[in-house]
């Protein structure tokens, strides 16, 4: 059982030594997600252990390089390891352009085929689905089209109390339908309640990313109650006219939107490198919301 996130990258715009830009890998019950790809993400991969191979889907939040210019190299990788499966890609249209025109300028045929699932950005919408996940699209406000994602985990099976169910002589055929919540009944006549033989359902547990955007209160709809939230903070409160400027946040309005939206914990991340430290972010927004931390590259948020 794991829900956990690993961040690759923790700056904004400019590579530094200490920061790569925006890159974060999410792994839930080993189904990989990468969430941008800045610069140099294959390497942080490396350096970081994580499988390159295993990821199937990837999701770009939108078209400013320091969020995706380390995507075609990476896809480059991939071929030259040989890779069969097929990638999922979703991202703003205009990507599918430029990699195909990379690919046809150096006469490049992958291994594997690129499925494109073209974003819009108009309203918040269901992307990818599987039996553990929901993806979702956040809308952001940036200066060009931009949107976050938010995972959910689906309702999770209760588990079987195998003592209780033996004593009741419940046949194993029954035992699915008894882990999805519904009453059986049986050959015999009887009928077994679920919560005769089960325990109580696990939760379920959630993860926003919310990159790029100017402080936007309408967000707090699709990220309410999310158990964690990577919220963008390029500056402090003293650049707060620079982050209006560039449709960025301070880390005040990220820790307000945390506040509003009563998420369990707030990540800040995509710091300006004029930063030397978060040290200020923290204060300025632990004073608003607590239960707040900032990225460091190599950092594993457990969100279970």
């Amino acid at each position: 059982m794991k829900f956990e996130v690993t961040i690759l990258g923790s700056g904004s715009s400019t590579p530094s030594l200490r920061r790569n830009p925006a890159a974060q890998l999410i792994n839930i019950m080993e189904n990989y997600f990468l969430v941008d790809c800045g610069e140099g993400t294959q390497i942080q991969m490396r350096k970081y252990k994580v499988k390159l191979q295993k990821i199937d889907h990837i999701f770009i939040s939108h078209l400013h390089g320091d969020h995706y210019l380390g995507l075609i190299g990476m896809l480059q990788s991939m071929h030259l390891l040989g890779r069969k499966k097929n990638v999922h890609l979703y991202a703003h249209p205009d990507l599918k352009e430029m990699i195909d025109l990379h690919m046809k300028i150096s006469q490049t045929r992958l291994t594997f085929s690129i499925v494109f699932h073209p974003l819009s950005y108009d309203e918040p919408k269901v992307i990818f689905e599987n039996k553990y996940v929901t993806v979702s699209t956040v809308v952001l406000k940036h200066r060009i089209p931009c949107c976050g994602f938010v995972f959910r985990e689906k309702e999770k099976p209760y588990p079987l109390d195998t003592q209780s169910a033996k004593a009741l002589n419940v046949p194993m055929h029954a035992f699915n339908a008894l882990k999805k919540g519904e009453d059986v009944q049986l050959e015999d006549g009887r009928t077994i309640s679920f919560k005769e033989v089960t325990f109580n359902r696990p939760k379920s547990f959630s993860y926003a990313y919310c990159s790029d955007t100017a402080y936007l209160e309408k967000i707090i709809e699709s990220i309410k109650g999310v158990d964690v939230l990577f919220h963008e903070s390029t500056f402090t409160e003293e650049l707060n006219d620079r982050a209006k400027e560039t449709h960025h946040s301070t880390a005040r309005q990220a820790a307000t939107i945390a506040l509003k939206a009563e998420v369990g914990q707030l990540v800040l991340g995509h710091f300006s490198v004029r930063y030397k430290s978060t040290e200020n972010f923290l204060a300025e927004a632990g004073a608003i919301f607590s239960n707040t931390v900032a990225a460091e590259d190599g950092m594993v948020i457990r969100v279970y």
